[in-house]
């Protein structure tokens, strides 16, 4: 698929407002598009950034096609956009494509589509009902992690199931879940690659990731041993998704590295918070590299720039701590703008880069 690249000055229509779609204008910025940030809520700081903004519902379908007739090129900061108002974009652009969030929206058909492709994700059964709860319990067994099928999010809508007895005292909700087995792994990281519109794809450095309370806290990379192992037989993987979808723009998977190899656990069709470290850690950022694709652009460099790279996420009231932080000139601090400061809320995150993999 090839079509001729949007010039600068065109205007690159955002679906949703938080700190994605933010980090998104401001690259697209850089390489002189502007940006309309559409989304729910009336103040967003993806909006705080942008040339133009909508306050509508997704589900609003005059709103949707007055944002598209706007707008150049149209794509995504989050995967829960509903997906049949989409129709109202018309004609433009929507990039990447609506089956990508069609299948992200959904963690039985994500699961599904990825053992289709030949990989491997942790055991699971669909759970629709107390007969199904059962089923899956004596199919897979405990311990394990019962999901929502949609929406859940930094470990939202999840129970662990740790023994027979924890299913006992459980009710469940009504909606559609899912039953997955728990996965022995060494350590958590992800695959990030973008795809241009002529096919091409780029990847760049697998980033380890540590979790705090189901929220991605850190990321490094390089990666340790048990993981580096593994990120051939995961891009692999990553590349038959992009190419399944005919994807264009940031594609994440992310894995476990187990000791039979990596075990899938879950995919994002957008830029993701792991792959922070590439503002300042890599020759092209996951962010400008986006807006490239989804424009028509050539593809920039990928490749990591100093031996080492940390990114911490500030939660919560850590982001409270911004002097300090500024204090070390080796510090690079992202703040969001969010004004309410929530427990487990993403407020801002901070890069390292390491010149010895040390610090």
């Amino acid at each position: 698929m090839t079509s001729a690249p949007l010039p600068p000055g065109s205007t690159i229509g955002i679906l949703g407002g938080g700190q994605l779609g933010r980090m998104l204008a401001m690259a697209a910025a850089q390489l002189g598009y502007r940006c309309h940030i559409y989304a729910p809520e009336a103040e967003g700081v993806a909006a705080d950034v942008a040339a133009e903004s909508t306050s509508a519902p997704y589900e609003d379908a005059s709103k949707l096609a007055e944002f598209a007739a706007r707008c150049d090129v149209v794509t995504y900061e989050f995967e829960n956009v509903p997906v049949e108002p989409l129709s109202s974009l018309g004609k433009v652009p929507l990039r990447a494509p609506v089956k990508a969030l069609e299948i992200a929206q959904d963690r039985l058909a994500e699961k599904r589509f990825v053992e289709g492709l030949g990989g491997t994700p942790a055991p699971f059964a669909p759970v629709d009902d107390e007969a199904g709860f059962t089923a899956a319990l004596d199919a897979i067994g405990t311990p394990g992690i019962l999901k929502t099928r949609r929406d859940g999010y930094d470990g939202k809508g999840q129970w662990r199931i740790m023994s027979p007895r924890d299913a006992e005292d459980l009710t469940l909700s009504g909606n559609a879940l899912i039953y997955e087995g728990f996965v022995n792994f060494a350590a958590e990281f992800s695959v990030i690659l973008v795809r241009g519109l002529d096919g091409e794809i780029r990847f760049w450095d697998s980033a380890q990731n540590d979790h705090s309370s189901g929220i991605l806290s850190r990321s490094t990379v390089p990666a340790g041993a048990d993981v580096a192992a593994q990120v051939p037989a995961a891009r692999e993987l990553a590349g038959k998704v992009a190419e399944a979808l005919g994807y264009v723009g940031v594609l994440t998977l992310e894995f476990f590295a187990t000791a039979d190899g990596p075990v899938f656990n879950e995919m994002a069709p957008r830029v993701h918070n792991s792959g922070h470290w590439t503002i300042e850690g890599a020759r092209t950022s996951q962010f400008e590299n986006h807006i490239r694709a989804i424009c028509g652009l050539p593809l920039g460099l990928t490749d990591t720039i100093v031996p080492a790279v940390r990114m911490d996420n500030l939660i919560g009231d850590q982001a409270n701590d911004w002097l300090s932080l500024l204090q070390d000139p080796a510090n690079h601090l992202h703040l969001y703008g969010k004004g309410e400061i929530n427990p487990g809320r993403k407020m801002g995150h901070v890069t390292r880069l390491l010149t010895d993999g040390h610090g």
